[in-house]
């Protein structure tokens, strides 16, 4: 079905740039990226250093009605690679919700596609994966990657200044806080991830020069640039949400923020306070619980372990929290149901998670669509790798809209004022890009 053909290359990081700068020409693309980093010293579950896929030979695109089931039909029919998004309003297809906020992004609920082109590059050795019916391309295809140069990309005129929009504005944003606090106090829930949009409407932008920006400013492990027509995400995700490999499963969540500072004694007090930080510890347990529980769905018995809880990781912009949970599946296990059993991601909803599903949908403003989503691929064998969607910034080009949301985990710990000045340390990457 796919002709495979292995190639040296000379400058990794320069022959990135070019298939990146490529790819530009296709309707489909996504391209995976984890800058040479996932969090460095834990490289045991990184399977590529770039992955990128282009030209849709078939594709799915649905609402979330019956999303998954959909999606398993096709992943059946093809028997190939498939890559795509799923975006976070799923959840209504897995269960009894609704998602009724505002919508400016108008992304389809869940797209992929069997890509005509697939390029997987480990270290200096580039592996293509060509469909027969393009596979004379290969040697023309590389002397245009050659030759496609990142500064060929028209740099965007900075004379019209981005106008950042808030949803939520600062009271209304501890109002509304104060209200998931008091659902935890009365018992509804233990944990809410509470998210708000920023947005600048009647703008445009160079959507591969605001993510190689936004690449360059936070080097992100789990980084992104997906293009669906006139859609697009570009994304500096820290977290993988799934991975499967063989019959082992990975869900590797994130609670637990910490900036980082220049001053190397100062960075090193701020990290240790994230440590010992009981309300960042609580958070990340809570939702290594409810990750527990979903692997189980899939399981097999007694297979659910925790390989590291609460461990730090340190990134260009921020310190995180990182906990590895691991489960084993049966062979015949269909990769699409240990998907559909564990989605949302659990970091991205909170605890128990249909009651905080329900409450943020109430209070947030925004339609979350592939924000706190997920991107990735499955492959013909069913090993499949996906992220989680945050610090990112995303894009229709057609309706002129730009956006990007953040959000934290409120406990029953949790401060207002200092849930704010977490949100704005997530959001400084995308906020300093866009606005210059």
């Amino acid at each position: 079905m796919r002709t495979t053909a292995k190639h040296k290359i000379t400058n990794t990081e320069e022959f990135k740039q070019n298939l990146l700068s490529w790819a530009q020409q296709f309707d489909d693309v996504v391209w995976l990226d984890s800058n040479s980093k996932e969090f460095k010293e834990n490289r045991k579950y990184s399977s590529y250093d770039a992955v990128l896929a282009v030209d849709a030979f078939t594709a799915i695109q649905t609402d979330y009605f019956n999303a998954f089931d959909k999606l398993k039909e096709y992943y059946t029919i093809t028997k190939d690679w498939i890559f795509g998004y799923l975006t976070y309003d799923l959840k209504n297809d897995t269960e009894t919700l609704k998602s009724n906020n505002d919508d400016g992004l108008a992304f389809a609920d869940l797209y992929f596609f069997q890509p005509k082109k697939i390029f997987l590059i480990k270290g200096n050795v580039l592996e293509t994966r060509y469909l027969k019916a393009v596979d004379d391309e290969f040697e023309s295809d590389l002397k245009d990657i050659e030759q496609s140069n990142n500064l060929d990309v028209e740099q965007s005129n900075n004379s019209n200044p981005i106008k950042i929009k808030l949803k939520i504005h600062k009271d209304e944003y501890f109002n509304k806080v104060t209200k998931v606090l008091s659902h935890i106090h009365r018992g509804d829930i233990y944990e809410a991830n509470f998210c708000q949009e920023f947005y600048a409407e009647n703008t445009t932008i160079n959507p591969l020069e605001t993510y190689n920006k936004l690449n360059t400013i936070s080097n992100a492990p789990f980084a992104t640039f997906l293009k669906v027509r006139r859609n697009y995400l570009l994304s500096a995700s820290p977290e993988r949400y799934i991975k499967k490999e063989g019959t082992k499963v990975i869900s590797q969540p994130i609670k637990g923020t910490a900036k980082r500072d220049p001053d190397h004694i100062m960075d090193s007090i701020l990290k240790n306070d994230l440590v010992s930080d009981e309300k960042e510890r609580s958070e990340n347990i809570m939702i290594v619980d409810l990750v527990r529980n979903d692997l189980s769905q899939t399981a097999t018995k007694g297979s659910v372990k925790v390989e590291e809880l609460c461990k730090i990781y340190s990134f260009d912009q921020v310190h995180q929290m990182i906990s590895t949970v691991v489960s084993e599946v049966k062979d015949t296990t269909s990769p699409i149901d240990i998907i559909k059993t564990t989605f949302p991601m659990g970091s991205m909803t909170g605890a128990p998670k249909i009651s905080a599903m329900k409450i943020i949908e109430d209070l947030e403003e925004t339609k979350r669509g592939l924000y706190s989503g997920s991107v990735g691929y499955i492959s013909p064998n069913g090993d499949f790798d996906f992220n989680v969607v945050i610090r990112s910034i995303l894009y229709n080009e057609a309706n002129q809209y730009v956006s990007y949301s953040v959000g934290g985990a409120i406990t029953a710990k949790s401060d207002p004022i200092m849930e704010y000045e977490e949100c704005l340390v997530k959001a400084k990457a995308m906020r300093t890009v866009l606005e210059n």
